[in-house]
């Protein structure tokens, strides 16, 4: 349930010797209290002072933790107050295999596009060369039409866009586009219109493109058209739903912005962060999960990972969910006995 979340998406790099940042630190905390030592806190009331200096320790807390945090997983494993060894070991292993297949989820639909692609290019040039008979050639046919089939948005077996369909329709009609451009071709993609080198182009895509930047910048009008396209403005508060995009110059923009969008791995996984944890008191831990256009998660999922989640902590864990700033629910889980 929260594999997702042990990905590092900041790929600064960290310096080696902790021990000597962490003093370098010291010296700069201690430099900046000097410069900021005003006399006239030590007049404060004694309730004051003891205010201010829990408000401190908190803030202190925090930045000692490097909070807020996204990487649950990473902050489970380096934090978890009741974690034995061999169970922060295994959170590792499982931080680590999700980050080595992250970049497999941000090129799903380019992958299975190339890949159902080339063999369909070897598979008719083999053909052409008389290497394969008509009947492996109908079996073959036969299988790839299955794999790419792409139900239509009013069809009951609908649940989204085969990447198979999308991704080898895509490089198809780049390819098109390469050798036998139309007008509005020429005015969409003027770089690559006409150059007759497909296999080149497709290449320079492969590798430079993830699934979201690639249908920016290749998807074309006549796909669209192809796959009949709209777009839908479903927002809670309208009473009813409405086409936002249709087949004209703004709408082409916006359908392939928003079916972009949908294949962004940034914003298919909700924004879950740890924004508080005491460690030196009641141990509780807060994690704050920003909301994006006012959808919350689902009330059974999030109790029952919330519960996963108070296990590894020990301690109670409470969940927040807000919109700017605004509390629109609450959960709390405790750990089983």
């Amino acid at each position: 349930a929260l594999m997702n979340h042990g990905v590092s998406r900041d790929f600064r790099t960290r310096p080696r010797d902790v021990a000597k940042r962490e003093r370098e630190k010291a010296e700069r905390r201690r430099a900046y209290e000097e410069a900021t030592y005003d006399d006239i806190y030590r007049t404060l009331p004694e309730i004051v002072r003891e205010n201010v200096s829990e408000s401190s320790a908190s803030v202190n807390e925090q930045r000692r933790l490097g909070l807020p945090e996204e990487k649950l997983l990473y902050f489970l494993e380096k934090h978890a107050p009741k974690l034995e060894d061999w169970q922060a070991e295994l959170l590792r292993i499982v931080r680590l295999l999700s980050q080595y297949f992250y970049p497999q989820r941000q090129t799903k639909m380019m992958n299975e596009g190339c890949a159902t692609f080339v063999h369909y290019e070897i598979i008719n040039r083999l053909y052409d060369r008389g290497l394969l008979t008509d009947g492996t050639m109908l079996e073959f046919l036969h299988s790839h039409s299955s794999v790419i089939y792409q139900p239509s948005f009013n069809d009951r077996r609908f649940g989204g866009f085969n990447p198979y369909a999308l991704g080898f329709a895509m490089m198809c009609d780049i390819k098109r586009i390469c050798l036998e451009p139309s007008d509005e071709d020429r005015a969409w993609f003027p770089h690559f219109a006409g150059c007759g080198d497909a296999l080149g182009t497709l290449r320079q895509a492969w590798a430079e493109f993830r699934d979201e930047s690639f249908i920016l910048q290749y998807l074309s009008p006549k796909l669209m058209r192809d796959f009949r396209l709209f777009a839908v403005s479903d927002d809670a508060k309208d009473a009813a739903m409405r086409v936002a995009a249709i087949h004209d110059e703004q709408g082409y923009k916006d359908i392939r912005r928003r079916l972009a969008r949908q294949y962004d791995v940034a914003v298919q996984d909700p924004d879950l962060q740890v924004t508080d944890a005491d460690l030196s008191g009641s141990r509780r831990l807060v994690l704050t999960h920003h909301v994006r256009k006012g959808i919350l998660l689902d009330k059974a999922e999030a109790e029952r990972t919330l519960q996963y989640l108070a296990q590894l902590w020990g301690y109670r864990v409470k969940l927040i969910e807000s919109d700017d700033g605004r509390i629109l629910k609450e959960h709390e889980a405790l750990p089983m006995p």
